[in-house]
């Protein structure tokens, strides 16, 4: 049979509206893609963006290929010229997300030469809402963080992330992650309820882009969990992000997690597709 060639290139600043609105074909999930391209990566990690085209030229689909692997409204052409143009980015890359099929057949592909995974996170919840959590009363002790709070945010962070990930975000020095979280403190991405100098809850609004926030790292202090307090804790950022962000918030979360799934639902979110994440 026959192979036929699927171009895939790097994509350069002048395919940023393109690129968007391929991304526009569903927010939710092209929401960390589309944030990056918002957020100026074409200018400034350039080649990281890689775009697939048809024969006509124009864009089809698209892969975020730079410490994560995340593609884009990719078919099965998309993937394979996808999987074809990245095996040579094994240590770059540490981890694989987004929708199940796409990831999967990324996969089926790349694992042979990638694998073995860390682990694999085969079936999570992408969820939605754009309706303000009214019903649901605000914990008013939930605010942005402020940049001389950083130091305070930063050993809520490295938690979370190691509860999630199942190891630390650093060894030795905390310099560049503390670096990441100033980034989103400074841009007013990070929500906290701060008490006797301890940051009790955190969530971060990861990325912004075609109209929808993705809502991550969401974490409750271990002590408090199972008093009720997490719904409206969730509630008070979900009404910020949707005043003040974008129309529509989104987020992702374990299948496993059924604490967290329910606590998302009472907040007015949605599942509206499901995720996959590979993590190397």
């Amino acid at each position: 049979m026959l192979r036929t060639h699927t171009p895939v290139r790097p994509l350069t600043p002048e395919d940023r509206e393109e690129a968007l609105a391929v991304c526009a074909r569903d927010p939710a999930a092209n929401c960390f893609v589309a944030g990056r391209i918002e957020d100026g990566a074409l200018h400034t990690v350039p080649g990281a963006l890689l775009g697939v085209t048809g024969a006509d030229g124009a864009l089809r689909s698209l892969a975020w290929a730079s410490a994560n692997l995340v593609p884009v409204e990719c078919d099965d052409a998309g993937i394979e010229a996808i999987a074809g143009r990245v095996r040579r980015l094994r240590r770059q890359c540490a981890s694989i997300f987004g929708p199940i099929d796409q990831v999967a057949g990324l996969w089926d592909r790349l694992g042979p030469g990638w694998g073995p995974a860390r682990t694999i996170r085969p079936e999570q919840l992408l969820m939605s809402t754009v309706v303000d959590p009214g019903r649901l009363p605000p914990d008013g002790r939930v605010r942005r963080a402020r940049l001389d709070e950083v130091d305070l945010v930063v050993p809520a962070a490295a938690a979370m992330f190691t509860e999630e990930i199942g190891y630390p975000p650093f060894i030795g020095s905390s310099t560049a992650y503390r670096s990441v979280v100033a980034a989103l403190v400074r841009s007013g991405r990070t929500f906290v309820w701060i008490d006797g100098g301890r940051v009790l809850f955190k969530a971060d609004v990861g990325s912004v882009g075609v109209d929808a926030a993705q809502i991550q790292g969401v974490w409750l202090a271990p002590h408090l969990r199972g008093r009720g307090l997490a719904a409206p804790l969730m509630a008070s950022v979900t009404s910020a992000v949707l005043r003040e962000v974008a129309p529509e918030a989104t987020l992702y979360v374990n299948n496993f997690n059924a604490a967290a799934i329910a606590t998302y639902r009472a907040v007015g979110f949605r599942q509206v597709g499901t995720f996959a994440t590979v993590l190397l």
